[in-house]
């Protein structure tokens, strides 16, 4: 066997380890949560003037499952930017893996300050406006699912997504994207976050408007970070460069 063909089996026998790990995690934090599943509800709900209501034991079954899995995503994503981490730092030089290194706590913080800005701004906007169309109307009563469904669709998203501007400047230490790319896609990329706001937010145009504003704005911050982080990487080169050139 070539050596170009072990060195592929050594790189998929790694990446099938670090998905283990990640997978193991998972399954541990989803325990967790699991257990703790009637405290995270009754926080959900303490602002709740509505009695919320079931339609059948499986709509219990999935509160219980999707808080729990929420949790388990929180709790996971420090370890698969670990693990990425490692799987890539065999190919870094020593200075490009403190750099990248740096990034991993700020992806967890990141999705924390989504999930917040999600739940904390975005959820309650949305909340107020909706119900308040059916004032004087109709009563309101809220399924558990629903409930539910909607908040993790106005938080969950917001979590994931407000990752954009520290993956971009992973990517751009990297050299594997720059700030030149960034604005050239950028059309494309705000059709792409309009469509995923578009799928997230209930189906109105003040709602798909509300969304929307948070992401491109992220998409923006994303490009100028990525500026900022290219503009170190070449002065660094260039100081290098020179370095090398008068030694």
């Amino acid at each position: 066997m070539k050596q170009e063909e072990l060195n592929y089996i050594e790189h998929l026998e790694e990446l099938r380890k670090r998905l283990i790990l990640c997978l193991v995690a998972f399954v541990l934090f989803f325990i967790v949560g699991f257990l703790f599943v009637d405290h995270i509800y009754q926080w959900f709900v303490r602002d709740l003037k509505e009695q919320l209501i079931v339609l059948g034991p499986s709509d219990i079954i999935w509160v219980y499952f999707t808080i729990a899995s929420v949790i388990a995503i929180a709790g996971t994503i420090p370890v698969v930017a670990l693990q990425l981490w490692q799987f890539v730092k065999p190919g870094l030089v020593p200075k490009e893996r403190k750099i990248t290194l740096a990034y991993i706590p700020a992806l967890f913080v990141l999705f924390l300050v989504g999930l917040s800005f999600g739940y904390f701004v975005i959820m309650p906007t949305l909340f107020n406006f909706l119900t308040g169309l059916s004032e004087g109307m109709m009563e309101m009563s809220f399924t558990v699912d629903k409930y539910f469904q909607f908040i993790f669709h106005m938080t969950l998203p917001f979590g994931i997504l407000f990752e954009l501007p520290v993956v971009a400047m992973f990517l751009t230490s990297l050299g594997m994207i720059n700030p030149y790319v960034l604005t050239k896609i950028r059309k494309y990329a705000y059709f792409v976050l309009v469509v995923i706001s578009v799928i997230i937010s209930p189906p109105d145009l003040m709602s798909d408007i509300i969304v929307s504003i948070p992401l491109l704005v992220l998409y923006e911050i994303s490009i100028t970070l990525s500026k900022i982080v290219y503009r170190r990487k070449l002065k660094k080169e260039q100081l290098e460069a020179l370095e090398s050139s008068s030694s």
